[in-house]
């Protein structure tokens, strides 16, 4: 088995980690999501490959939604690493959500290695048409104001 070794890729490897020294943004690169509204919801898709769907934690603390998820990759006992490019760990991301969301009907699935969030717009946000109203009483004064036809205005 022939590996080979890119200099430039391991140089852009070190420079990440030593720049993320929190891992921050390591975990965001490694949660890579896609977001866009249809209709009335937001859909957010949230790549999370070989993770047990049952380490998927989701969590709404006022309007922040945490996505957290742990990816273990198991060698047997004893195995010599020859490379280990594929990233394990537990990793967490934040999203601020705005005001006008329905945060208590929010719906999650996870198919294929896809975290798939639905996250509805709140009714009060929704656009609506708005009645304008007359009330009869206005429209009498209305009608009274208008001056009445009389005879020598009409010939």
């Amino acid at each position: 088995m022939a590996l080979t070794f890119d200099p430039f890729r391991e140089m852009d490897r070190l420079t990440a980690r030593l720049l993320t020294g929190d891992g921050s943004a390591r975990a965001a690169s490694w949660m890579p999501m896609d977001l866009y509204r249809i209709q009335d919801r937001y859909i957010v898709n949230v790549d999370l490959p070989g993770v047990d769907p049952g380490s998927i934690d989701l969590d709404v603390d006022g309007n922040t939604l945490t996505i957290a998820a742990e990816r273990t990759i198991g060698a047997a006992d004893g195995a010599r690493w020859l490379a280990q490019e594929r990233p394990a760990g537990r990793y967490t991301r934040q999203l601020s959500l705005g005001p006008d969301l329905d945060l208590d009907a929010i719906q999650a699935s996870y198919d294929n290695g896809v975290l798939s969030l639905a996250i509805p717009v709140a009714d009060r946000a929704k656009p609506r048409k708005i009645t304008v109203e007359q009330p009869s009483s206005q429209r009498e004064i209305a009608q009274d104001a208008v001056p009445a036809a009389t005879a020598d205005e009409t010939s």
